[in-house]
């Protein structure tokens, strides 16, 4: 946690001072990058704080925790549900296949999106469950194995501590998102060479859809090609065995009896043999993966793309307004979509402010928003010394706009 900005001083000696390699900064003596050679950012968390953004860095409550875990419990139940409401639709109507797929699937990978965005939310700020049983319902419904939850957390810390400016990827130590963003910025400003992005931005959802993302067994197996560090001399990790095996143990064994019971569900009830089992349950995962890989899509590829903080630099809240309205209800309200509008503000404060859309849940998106805004025009960083980064004109250009639009009301 001591690696991830908004914590404490970044600069001091003390950041990065895990033992674990996979869950450290990695710069040099001089505290700098060894990719961009950029001083590791403090983030200009308001002092005196404000009463208008107290709320923005106020630490969760317990009720709140509870409350966010009980809603990530319900949605591991509606999504149980739908299923057997899936197979009773097909058993009664046999003859209206595609007319139950959809009626189903469509809501599905919606509740699925929904999934997602209560994951994130959970993981800054609730990350550990009131109940141990909890921890295996956080995604069991994305692919058929996966990230135990303690090292889903531990991945996107991975994330957070590598990388802090959304436009420099892995600046301070390898991120397990660095394979989608060379997908989408490996040839350099859109607006140049958007045919060569031809070839491999369409590949994104894709990749997504297959698994490799955070909840996904394509993802999953590229982490454990590198956690836990080996052990000294190359030996084995002395917690291999005993902490992290069981644990992948125990959480995939429950994602594949989950999804060992839908196969069940697509044999006899519907008058099928047990060998057909798979048809039921690879329409159902079909729908689950729509879902997982849209919300993937927008968290991890368009928050961190240069095209889309150009856009928002355009203050496109008050130019494109039916956009923001029809992708804050695909996204499952404006709350959720706060956190694509100040994905940045996020990262700046990963644990002290947490996620946009938590916020959202328990002041009201507009609160958040207009809060958000005025963290983004204080500056989300202390200078340094060092020379503005892309991301940084591009935020200084956005506040502007957003704070002309206010004064302008």
């Amino acid at each position: 946690k001591n690696a991830l900005p908004g914590e404490a001083d970044p600069n001091a000696a003390g950041v990065g001072a895990s033992n674990d390699k996979m869950l450290k900064v990695e710069k040099n003596n001089e505290n700098r990058s060894h990719k961009t050679n950029r001083l590791f950012p403090t983030p200009n968390k308001p002092d005196p704080m404000p009463k208008n953004l107290a709320f923005l860095f106020t630490k969760i409550t317990p009720e709140q925790m509870m409350y966010m875990w009980n809603v990530l419990t319900a949605i591991f139940v509606t999504q149980c549900s739908m299923v057997l409401l899936y197979c009773a639709a097909l058993a009664t109507f046999p003859d209206h296949w595609w007319t139950c797929t959809l009626m189903f699937g469509i809501p599905f990978a919606y509740i699925a999106i929904q999934n997602i965005y209560i994951d994130h939310d959970v993981m800054h700020g609730a990350t550990f469950p009131p109940h141990e049983w909890q921890r295996f319902l956080t995604h069991c419904f994305a692919d058929f194995f996966s990230l135990p939850w303690e090292e889903f957390v531990l991945e996107h810390n991975r994330h957070h501590a590598s990388t802090v400016d959304l436009l420099e990827q892995g600046e301070f130590g390898w991120d397990p998102e660095e394979f989608h963003y060379a997908l989408q910025q490996w040839a350099g400003p859109f607006a140049q060479n958007w045919y060569k992005y031809l070839l491999t931005v369409p590949w994104i959802p894709v990749i997504h859809f297959f698994g490799l993302n955070d909840t996904g067994s394509l993802f999953a197996l590229e982490w454990w090609c590198h956690f836990p560090d080996e052990g000294a001399g190359g030996k084995c990790n002395k917690e291999f065995w005993s902490k992290w095996v069981p644990r992948r143990i125990k959480h995939n064994a429950f994602v594949m009896s989950l999804w060992a019971c839908i196969w069940l569900l697509g044999t006899w009830p519907l008058g099928r043999p047990l060998s057909e089992g798979w048809r039921f349950m690879f329409t159902v995962s079909f729908f689950a993966r729509c879902g997982f890989s849209a919300a993937w899509m927008f968290i991890t590829n368009f928050t961190h793309s240069l095209p889309w903080n150009n856009f928002l630099a355009q203050d496109p809240g008050r130019t494109w307004p039916v956009l923001h309205d029809v992708m804050a209800l695909v996204l499952g309200g404006k709350h959720r979509w706060n956190e694509m509008l100040f994905h940045d503000v996020h990262h700046a404060f990963p644990n002290a402010v947490g996620t946009l859309s938590q916020r959202g849940r328990f002041h009201g998106w507009q609160a958040v928003h207009d809060a958000a805004a005025e963290v983004l025009h204080r500056g989300l960083w202390k200078p340094n010394g060092d020379e503005e980064t892309q991301m940084q004109k591009t935020q200084r250009k956005r506040s502007l706009m957003m704070k002309s639009t206010r004064v302008n009301k």
